[in-house]
């Protein structure tokens, strides 16, 4: 389904989607990012629960990227849980996954993708425009109430309509 492959220095990068035993490997990366307070932690069970809509980046079978599309409603989706391992940030990985969770986006007909992320800098190089957080439809806060955060989000919301 997804035809991106990276050599760089005789290193060949796959994305894909997410399978089973990548889990475990998922959940070390974004608790990494989360215990340095870069992004929100995953439990072991939601990303079970969320599998499906996971894709992964990975190099000689070690996953060094992932992302999520998450869809809210008929016509707005939210890219989740987007981590990439540091020796790989500024090689294309992320924009890779942002690129690929926005095709999928397309192909379902979704106008409009957003994000909640601490890297707003990346998120704008990509196309997305900062948006004012209580603009956002409730439903959007769903998942919200079980944050560690809550009611007192830190997340910068961005939007790209496609």
């Amino acid at each position: 389904m997804y035809n991106y492959t990276n050599c760089m220095e005789e290193h060949v990068m796959n994305l894909r989607r997410a399978k089973l035993p990548d889990v475990e490997a998922m959940m070390s990366l974004v608790n990494h990012f989360a215990d340095q307070g870069l992004m929100l932690p995953r439990s072991r069970n939601s990303l079970y629960e969320g599998l499906r809509e996971f894709l992964v980046v990975e190099e000689q079978d070690r996953i060094i990227g992932i992302g999520a599309l998450h869809i809210i409603w008929d016509d707005l989706a939210e890219i989740r849980t987007l981590a990439v391992l540091e020796e790989y940030q500024g090689q294309g990985v992320g924009r890779s996954l942002v690129n690929a969770l926005l095709a999928d986006a397309r192909t379902i007909l979704c106008p409009r993708v957003f994000t909640l992320t601490y890297q707003p800098g990346f998120f704008e190089r990509c196309g997305f425009i900062m948006i004012n957080k209580e603009d956002m439809p409730h439903k959007v806060w769903k998942d919200c109430i079980h944050c560690v955060k809550f009611p007192n989000c830190d997340e910068n919301a961005m939007m790209l309509n496609l």
